[in-house]
């Protein structure tokens, strides 16, 4: 069995769509799936444990090689009955009063967070999703985060303006395989029939078909090198076959 491609992912993707689409493509090459915290899928690529992984922005570009793929939309994950719910999208500004939930392992890039800080940071993100069940605190998040941790007692609005979280294909720049270049294939979209980035060779022109005859090509069937050609068994010419014929009864 020839050796599987191994793709890792961070929490909140959902590689789905496109491992369907390689088992079609190629289903003699398995494709196992790991997922990885945020901070540790870095380390797992580097390692060699995944050829490839789907992580959230920014990484180390000196070692790895990243393909954007979109960026999501961030929101404020809160308890049904609280006032913002009442809005349909909520902007900073909204939370000024808030106890805003900073877990250690916040995927996003604040600048300045909103709302006032609490006095520890959650360890996780699910600590914190429990935390705002409580009622202590609110929480920003990606959308599929918030979609994976989802409750019956919690619901989210957007935020606007706030940092998205972009994710992207990376791998390792020095191990670039064929398999990897597949994969970013399937990712950009493209066709089965499709170039995939390869380097193919490419076929040879067909070389002319040399003639081997040395005699003049034939215009006409009877037809010499230059003039028209004679009727056979005729006395007159081609134009004018009657001519030369004998009288009759003579």
């Amino acid at each position: 069995m020839p050796p599987s491609f191994r793709l890792a992912y961070v929490p909140g993707v959902m590689p789905g769509k496109w491992v369907r689409i390689w088992n079609e493509r190629f289903p003699a090459v398995p494709l196992a799936l790991a997922q990885a915290s945020a901070a540790a899928v870095q380390d797992l690529l580097l390692s060699g444990e995944a050829d490839a992984g789907l992580v959230r922005l920014p990484v180390d570009r000196t070692v790895l090689s990243a393909i954007p793929l979109y960026t999501e939309q961030t929101v404020v994950v809160v308890p049904r009955d609280h006032l913002v719910t009442a809005v349909d999208a909520v902007t900073p500004e909204d939370l000024a009063d808030e106890i805003l939930l900073h877990p250690l392992d916040d995927v996003l890039e604040w600048e300045s967070l909103p709302g006032r800080p609490a006095r520890e940071r959650p360890a996780t993100t699910a600590d914190a999703v429990e935390l705002v069940a409580a009622g202590i605190g609110v929480l920003v998040m990606p959308l599929s985060l918030a979609r994976l941790h989802h409750r019956r007692d919690l619901t989210h609005r957007p935020l606007e303006p706030a940092p998205g979280s972009g994710v992207a294909l990376a791998w390792p720049e020095a191990a670039t395989t064929d398999r990897v270049e597949d994969f970013i294939g399937i990712v950009r979209g493209r066709t089965v029939n499709s170039t995939r980035g390869r380097t193919q060779q490419q076929p040879t022109p067909e070389r002319k078909r040399e003639r081997t005859d040395a005699g003049p090509r034939r215009t006409r069937q009877g037809g010499g090198s230059g003039g028209r050609g004679r009727r056979s068994g005729m006395g007159g010419t081609a134009k004018n076959p009657r001519r030369g014929r004998p009288r009759r009864g003579s």
